[in-house]
């Protein structure tokens, strides 16, 4: 499966989407639940030199070390200490049919919410100050707009274009 089969999101029948909402900076954002595989308080981490800066560290993850990934890079949103809210969202990927669990560093995890299709709308061609296809929506909420993440798309050069969602993959073969 290639990633074009994994860039749109996959609302059920009624138009609803489960997500798991967090802050990055001022910033909403959220990913689709059911790649949600953890949420940890800070790890220990590890430096990695020469990897990637997006995920540049490593941490040791009952007993298995998974990468630890800063979405701020992604985004091109400047770089934030810790602080007691901060915690871990461990996702998992599939990289060529094995499931691969990688830990994503937020300011602070919110709730598992239902999103809307009709509340949604694709990412705009102009004015948007982040790369488009890191995008999969931007939902109107009363609260604000809710930036869903492409996480496979975000991901997919550091894995040599080979990730999709885990568990999105056996439904579209």
């Amino acid at each position: 499966m290639t990633m074009e089969d994994t860039t749109e999101t996959q609302w059920d029948e009624d138009g609803r989407l489960e997500v798991l909402t967090f802050d990055l900076q001022a910033e909403k954002f959220a990913v689709e639940a059911v790649l949600v595989r953890e949420i940890l308080d800070l790890l220990p981490e590890t430096v990695v030199p020469g990897a990637d800066r997006l995920v540049a560290s490593v941490a040791n993850f009952r007993g298995k070390i998974i990468p630890i990934a800063d979405l701020r890079l992604a985004f091109g949103l400047p770089s934030a200490e810790s602080t007691m809210d901060s915690r871990i969202v461990v996702v998992e990927l599939d990289v060529d049919g094995v499931p691969t669990q990688i830990g994503i560093r937020t300011d602070k995890v919110h709730e598992v919410t239902t999103l809307h299709r009709n509340a949604s709308e694709t990412p705009p061609t102009v004015g948007l100050r982040w790369r488009r296809d890191f995008i999969r929506e931007l939902v109107r909420t009363p609260q604000g707009v809710i930036v869903l993440a492409n996480i496979a798309r975000i991901f997919d050069p550091l894995l040599g274009g080979r990730a999709t969602p885990a568990v999105l993959a056996p439904a579209l073969l």
